[in-house]
């Protein structure tokens, strides 16, 4: 006997080919983030649904706010689709911007080429793959309720967002302080062979050291910001230590970490350094008090500045994004996905946590259950996701969108 489910499926294979070509058109359209210039992608993507009969509203953020964040444009983007009834509202979320492809390449960043079953292109694992995993699961579920007469309650929407790089505020985060949307459920692009429920929080910071610069034939009449920074970035650094005997009780994420990203100073080689810019990254597992991390990380650099005499020392937050706790909520999402994980690909879908930060963390904090799952390999490095040659395995795309599809038929009957 067909179910459902095989009816989802079957709709999917039929216009797999199609899905496919969706893809390749959204990765020839550049999302380098920075410059972060992504109206155009948005347009386009827009009028590719059009193409497929889903309407997407176009919500520009204002220019003033985008520039002030260092990015160009930002149009994210809503497709609504209501079945009936008073059931929950599910939010798809995957975010279209992408650092930039750098060097490295043997297939073209913006080619979308096609070889072996593997799709390869800038953004193509992470995350415009699920720009198409989740359109093709509505459009499966739009023609399957119809040709079946299914009574499902509650909707659907896209959200495809354009500031993931740069912390989400300007994505997700603007579309939910406008009041825009109000999700019961938000799935967020991820991976095929895990749902993630959980994942860190980040500090980003600048620290600026000034001293004051001097013949190097001279080095006593000047204050070397170098030398400071070396003083702080070893005070910072010895904290790694600490931070690995206080592991996370989430399965999927260690313990906290310290990165320090870039380091710039100096004016020549026979100059006494004036001034050293760096810029740290602060991993905090959901265990962790952000304002006492924070607090933690500011006291380190002062008090190792203090060792310096005559050094003195800025720091700014450049971000604060909170980690996302484990949501007792989210079970009916992550079961379902878990459920028909295990059926489409033939192997249990565990549930885990992340050391990495994402815009989910923005649709829990206003209210919503979340959890993170869409197309891509078992781990981050297998997909080249953000190195030379990213690439998606076809046959996983086409799985996943299985998989979601299967899922919302659960949430939303």
């Amino acid at each position: 006997m067909t179910t459902a489910y095989d009816a989802l499926d079957a709709w999917i294979e039929r216009h797999f080919d199609d899905e496919v070509r969706f893809l390749q058109a959204l990765v020839q359209v550049p999302t380098d983030t920075p410059p972060g210039n992504n109206a155009p992608h948005a347009e386009r993507t827009a009028q590719l649904l059009a193409g497929m009969g889903l309407h997407a509203e176009r919500h520009a953020v204002p220019a003033d706010e985008v520039t002030a964040a260092g990015l160009t444009s930002i149009t994210n983007l809503i497709v609504r689709q209501r079945f009936g009834g008073d059931g929950p509202v599910v939010a798809l979320n995957a975010h279209g911007d992408v650092v930039p492809p750098g060097p490295g390449w043997t297939h073209d960043p913006y080619g979308a080429e096609i070889v072996d079953g593997r799709l390869y292109g800038r953004a193509a694992a992470v995350s415009k793959s699920d720009f198409a995993t989740y359109t093709f699961a509505l459009r499966a579920l739009q023609a399957v309720a119809a040709a079946e007469g299914l009574p499902l309650r509650g909707a659907v929407e896209l959200h495809f967002t354009y500031d993931e790089e740069f912390g989400g505020e300007l994505g997700p985060g603007w579309l939910l302080r406008q009041g825009l949307t109000h999700p019961d459920f938000v799935l967020a692009a991820g991976f095929s062979y895990q749902v993630i429920t959980a994942h860190n929080g980040c500090l980003q910071m600048e620290v600026t050291v000034q001293g004051r610069m001097a013949h190097a034939a001279i080095p006593e009449s000047g204050i070397d910001a170098l030398q400071g920074a070396v003083a702080i970035l070893s005070a910072l650094y010895a904290r790694n230590l600490a931070y690995r005997a206080q592991p996370s009780r989430v399965p999927g994420i260690r313990h906290a970490y310290l990165n320090v990203g870039r380091i710039e100073g100096g004016t020549h080689t026979n100059v006494v350094p004036g001034q050293v810019v760096f810029k740290l990254d602060r991993r905090m597992i959901p265990e962790e008090d952000p304002v006492q991390v924070e607090a933690e990380v500011r006291r380190v650099i002062e008090e190792a500045a203090a060792t310096q005499p005559g050094l003195q020392v800025q720091v700014r937050r450049l971000l604060l994004a909170r980690s996302w706790q484990p949501d007792e909520r989210s079970a009916p999402l992550v079961q379902a996905l878990q459920r028909h994980g295990l059926a489409v690909f033939g192997e249990p879908i565990a549930a885990s946590g992340t050391p990495l930060y994402t815009d989910v963390r923005l649709y829990a904090a206003a209210g919503a259950a979340a959890a993170i799952y869409g197309a891509g390999p078992r781990t981050v490095l297998e997909s080249n996701a953000k190195r030379a040659d990213e690439h998606l395995v076809l046959d996983d795309l086409r799985r996943a969108t299985r998989v979601v599809a299967r899922a919302l038929l659960d949430l939303l009957r």
